[in-house]
Parts: structure tokens; sequence; C-alpha cells
């Protein structure tokens, strides 16, 4: 997954599209080379300005070639290549009439180029470099006898096309290499923004480990003082709230288990293929007997075969975070439905709670943020992450008529070979 991103390079990219102003400039002005001879109206050096616009025309190919192998796109090489451009056409304009040759407005062009794509210091340095082109051009150039009755149209015309053909290039293709650059600067902050969630999921993984180390111990102790209970107070009332307080430990040591071995399981990856409504109605029963005051209605409104995937265990916590969020929020009447089209599985679930209150929307999923009176503010935060290294999504809306819809959006070929 790695391999494109050097395609992708915003100097690649840049690189692509210069050499795409240069066969547009190459093809106008061996256009007006061939249009002048083909005329007569001057009396210009052919040869050496066929020599000139050959070897533009071989940079041209041979960058094209270049950008064919897997070598990444340096500053230094693009300001390389731009400072290959100025050469190229001040040559051109020594046997085109020096600085009176209305083209030479075209050095703007390469210099625009480098002003919106490189670093300061080789914007400087061609700028110099056109600068000294400039100059020479204006002492030292090889002269045109123009008749004087076409000396003042052919300037006028000339300094127009010039104009647009500068305007038209910098318009167009620098403002499609700045949105490059922009786009590469929001990928690398993007980046960032993974590598920060990244740090606090290790950070709580750390914790989470620690914590299921450290809660083996009591939930035994406790497991062994039940059974002592039960066995000492015979009372019927007692008696069933110890084997509910019993039931509820014995969860708990079970998640625990559950936990170590997925762990092994995804260091091994031996995570099973399954359907992804065998995946929901297994993880909706384990969520019953977390939370056996919650009622539910389940839905599956998908047609055809029903998706196969391969869930790890983080997924599967993921959605027994959202359906503890939903319950949190009203543990009566849930809606869950699941669906599924040619590329996506969705799943939603509806509480008839207050809502989440706009004021604090965006803050939602951020770690240790919480509405409620207790718990972490992790829950959503963990199930965030989970959904999005899967390549899905978690959203939460106000639904229209009360309560909140959670959509859980997964890709239908989740986990497959």
């Amino acid at each position: 997954m790695l391999a494109p991103v050097q395609l992708l390079s915003a100097s690649r990219q840049n690189l692509r599209r210069l050499i795409l102003i240069r066969f547009l400039v190459l093809a106008a002005q061996a256009g007006a080379v061939g249009l002048v001879y083909k005329s007569g109206l001057l009396v210009l050096p052919w040869f050496e300005l066929s020599i000139t616009l050959g070897l533009s025309l071989v940079l041209c190919l041979l960058t094209a070639l270049r950008l064919r192998g897997p070598w990444p796109v340096t500053e230094q090489e693009y300001a390389l290549q731009l400072s290959f451009d100025l050469i190229i056409h001040s040559v051109l304009l020594f046997y085109s009439g020096g600085s009176s040759n209305p083209f030479v407005s075209y050095y703007l062009v390469p210099l625009t180029i480098a002003a919106a794509t490189l670093p300061w210091l080789y914007t400087v340095t061609l700028s110099g470099l056109a600068l000294t082109g400039y100059t020479l051009l204006l002492v030292w150039s090889h002269s045109i006898a123009v008749p004087q009755e076409q000396r003042q149209s052919l300037l006028i015309y000339g300094m127009w096309l010039s104009f647009a053909m500068a305007a038209g290039l910098i318009t167009f293709f620098v403002a499609k290499m700045a949105e490059e650059l922009r786009g590469q600067d929001q990928q690398r902050a993007e980046r960032r923004e993974e590598n920060l969630r990244d740090q606090q999921l290790l950070a709580v993984a750390t914790q989470a480990a620690g914590a299921a180390h450290e809660l083996g111990t009591p939930l035994a102790t406790m497991s062994v003082l039940i059974k002592e209970l039960r066995r000492e107070h015979p009372e019927p009332l007692l008696q069933e709230d110890l084997a509910v307080l019993q039931e509820q430990v014995k969860l708990c040591k079970d998640t625990l288990q559950q936990l170590v071995r997925a762990a092994e399981a995804d260091r091994r990856q031996a995570v099973v293929e399954q359907s992804s409504v065998e995946w929901l109605e297994v993880t909706l029963n384990r969520w019953h007997l977390m939370r056996p005051e919650a009622s539910y209605r389940y839905q599956c409104l998908g047609r055809g075969t029903p998706p196969r995937l391969m869930p790890p265990a983080d997924l599967t916590q993921a959605l027994l975070n959202l359906l503890n969020n939903a319950a949190d929020a009203h543990p009566d009447k849930l809606d869950i439905r699941l669906n599924w089209d040619h590329q996506w599985l969705y799943l939603t679930i509806r509480d008839f709670g207050a809502g989440v209150p706009l004021a604090i929307a965006e803050q939602l999923g951020r770690p240790f943020f919480t509405t409620k009176g207790k718990g972490f503010g992790l829950g959503l935060f963990l199930s965030q992450a989970s959904v999005t290294r899967a390549g899905g999504t978690v959203k939460l809306y106000n639904h229209e008529e009360g309560g909140t819809l959670t959509e859980l959006k997964l890709p239908r070929a989740y986990g497959r070979a």
C-alpha cells in the first residue's frame, strides 16, 4: 500500500505539469518559427534555432523517461529543470532579436512556477539567472533586420501573444501546482493526527493491559467469597442477588480471558471468517448478557447473501461500546438495523434518549471526554479508532424524531483475502 506514495508526491506531479508546459511552449515556438520561415517576413538563423528547439525536445523526452523510474523528484532537481528552461529561452531570444523580442516576458513563467512550488533560496537563484540572461540580451544578441513599416505591428501583436500565453500558463498550471502542494500539506496534517491517535491508543492499551493483569486476583477472591456466602445464607432473596452477582463476576473473568485469547489470536492472525449476520447476532447475545436491563429490536434489512467478514476482537469490542453508549442514553426499545449494498455494510443503532447537545457534539470521540456522570470517555474514542483502522466510519446524529442515531459503516469485504 506504500508504493503509490511516490507517484502522488507534489514534486513529481509538478514536474509532469512542467513537461506539459514545455511541450505546449515548444509547439508554439516551433509553429512561430515555421510560420516566419514560410512567410519570409524575417531572415533568422534557422539552423541555430532548429538546433535549440531540438535540444528542448530532447530535454522534454528525457524528463518524461526519467519520470517513469522509481526515483523521487527532489527540489534540487526541480529547480535544475526550471533553470534549463530559462537557459533555452535565453538562447532562443539571442537568435531572434534579444531583448527587443516581445516574448522576453516569458521569463516570468518559470519564475512564477518557482515562487509557487520551491523554497525561497531556489526562487532567488532562478531569479538571478533570469535577470542575468535578460541583462546579457540587452547588450549582446543576434540582430535581425525588420522593415520599419512592420516593426510596430509585429511588436504589438507579439506582446499580446506573449502576454496571453504567459497568463494562461500561470493561471492554470501554477494554480494546479499550488493546489498539489496544499493537498500534500493536508496529507501531512492527517498523518500527524493519525500518529497522535496511535500514541493515545498505545497509552490506553498499556493501561488496559496493566488493569487486566491486576483485576484477575480480586475477581478470583470475589468469586470464592460469593460461593461461601451462598452456602452460609440459604435465604431465597439473598440467593437470587448472590446468583446475579456471581454471574456478573464470571462475566468479568470471561471478558478478561477473552481479551487474552483475542490478543493471542491477533498475534497469530487467527481470525475466523463468518457471516455479518452471525457476527452481529453473536455480539448482541453477548452484549445482552452484560446489559440484561436493556431491550432492543433487531432487523436485518439486507437482501441476498449476507457479506462475510473476518472481524478482529477490537472491532467486536467497538460494537459493544456503541451498544453500551446507546443503552446508557436510554436502555428501552433500542432499534438496531443491519443493511448492506455492493460496497458497504451498514449498522445503525437508535436510542430514544435526549440526543447529543450541539454544543458538545464536536467533542465526542476525543479521549477522556464523556457526557455521562460516570465512565472515562474512552468508549467512543476506541470504537472510532478500531472502525477507522478497518476502513469504516462511525457517525452520531440527532434523530429528527428524538434520540441519537449511531451509524457504523464498514467495507463489505473487510478482512477477506
